[in-house]
């Protein structure tokens, strides 16, 4: 059978780029190797969200007594979280299949590889082999933990963040080695939950992607939980053959410590899945280790497009997402079935979260790539330490911190560090999305008590007209 659309990927990009290219009334086929949803369903976004949730209920537990409420001898069942993680995870991937059918989209398990323009081969489980024919294809194919040759992972004692989330039994000490958002994760998740953890990160700050201030906040609720943190620190190597593992850590100064614990997590980022499905075969062109696209996701071979973590964009699943979008829109355009170019990503408006506790956001310039882009600016910050909402949840922990630049008032940047901050980022990304300046957000009456007030708050703040700081 021929398609119009096949999508090799089934994950955060692959599946809305199937099901925007069936309402465009295209004939679509989606090959998945493993699980509908991809990593992020199955192994990333969903689950491990699930797991932070537990271990802040039993945190809340914990400290239910500073609420007025008396809970004495509460305990947490390690299985029962992992198993309350992959049965959201489950539902999650069951969503996707009910959409594939709602949607009409020919769902074909298997491992694709490219073996000419317009055609897929399909390996299945059981090593039977097929052609599925389109005209179009959308490589989705995603990434995985990227593995370091002096971490080698065994699954065992040296793991991925797989393996992190469904461990057999918890270990009562945890080395993470990368403090990017699955480190800092997957620290608060054991240490939470009585794990002694130690953070070992390269770079000089933790979360070293977000702004300055945000990293010494991070680092200071870490260390008030139990958490210890190495900067300046790599691991040279790891030895497996005690009971448990032992990493050979380098400190800046060139000195050497052996850290010891049950379990080490490898969390040093992402790779893409571009090996072995037939890019270099037909001349599809990649860089860095990504495949090479145009504004429209649109490969260097007209007809074959790819989207997310396998291409240049940032690794995040709300990205792919909308790329998927775009992918199947510049289809549709080319088609004669939708009437206008898709809008080209803005890569300068994408927003990211991490869900440790406390939770960050951000979108936009931190404050020194603003200063560096040349930008004269207005920095405004307001603690959660003043907010009533904040107060009253008994979450004061942390702060939004905005850039604006000084002559226009435009919106720079926004950085949030604290409780439910991933739900307050939107609105800094939409008001970037249309060119709003600091005199709109002021102007925007804000709801209180909130913590999303602290947007309008810290606003002010830049202006010299705080009102509650």
């Amino acid at each position: 059978m021929a398609y119009d659309v096949i999508v090799l990927g089934s994950g955060p990009g692959g599946y809305p780029a199937a099901i925007r290219a069936s309402q465009l009334g295209f004939k679509v086929a989606i090959i998945e190797k493993e699980s509908l949803g991809g990593v992020c369903l199955n192994w990333g976004c969903i689950p491990t969200k699930a797991l932070i949730k537990s271990a802040q209920v039993y945190d809340y537990m914990k400290h239910s007594a500073s609420y007025g409420i008396n809970a004495t001898g509460v305990q947490h069942d390690f299985g029962a979280v992992v198993k309350r993680s992959r049965g959201v995870a489950d539902k999650m991937s069951k969503g996707v299949q009910f959409l594939m059918k709602k949607n009409k989209i020919d769902v074909i398990m298997g491992y694709g590889k490219i073996k000419a323009k317009g055609q897929i081969e399909v390996t299945a489980a059981d090593g039977s082999k097929q052609v599925v024919e389109g005209k179009h294809i959308v490589i989705a194919t995603g990434g995985r933990s990227r593995a370091l040759p002096n971490l080698p992972q065994d699954g065992k004692k040296v793991i991925g963040y797989r393996e992190a989330m469904v461990l057999p039994e918890q270990p009562k000490s945890l080395i993470v080695v990368g403090s990017g958002a699955i480190g800092v994760e997957f620290a608060y998740v054991y240490n939470s939950m009585g794990t002694k953890v130690t953070i070992v990160e390269f770079m000089p700050r933790i979360v070293p992607v977000e702004d300055e201030d945000i990293s010494k906040e991070l680092e200071k609720q870490y260390k008030k939980q139990g958490i210890d943190i190495m900067t300046n620190a790599s691991v040279e190597s790891v030895d497996t053959s005690g009971a448990g593992v032992k990493a050979t850590v380098k400190k800046q100064d060139g000195s050497i410590v052996v850290l010891e614990a049950d379990v080490l997590l490898s969390a040093v980022g992402v790779v893409a899945n571009i090996e072995n499905i037939g890019l270099e075969e037909n001349g599809i062109k990649t860089e860095k280790g990504k495949v090479i696209v145009d504004k429209f996701q649109q490969t260097s071979v007209p007809g074959i497009y790819a989207i997310g973590d396998c291409s240049p964009g940032q690794a995040l699943a709300h990205v792919a997402a909308k790329e998927g979008i775009n992918a199947a829109e510049h289809i549709g355009y080319l088609e004669k079935k939708f009437h206008h170019l898709p809008e080209a990503m803005d890569y300068n408006n994408i927003p990211g979260c991490t869900y440790c506790i406390p939770e960050i956001a951000s979108v936009g310039y931190t404050e020194k790539a603003a200063k560096d882009a040349g930008y004269d600016i207005k920095v405004g910050k307001f603690p959660f330490m003043a907010s009533g909402k904040a107060s009253a949840a008994g979450a004061t922990e942390g702060f939004v911190k905005v850039i604006y630049d000084a002559k226009y008032g435009e919106f720079l940047g926004c950085h949030m560090i604290g409780t439910n901050v991933t739900e307050m980022i939107a609105e800094a990304v939409v008001a970037r999305k249309l060119e709003t300046t600091a005199h709109e957000i002021l102007n925007a009456v804000h709801p209180h008590p909130t913590m999303s007030e602290g947007l309008k708050e810290a606003t002010a703040a830049a202006y010299g007209e705080a009102i509650d700081i």
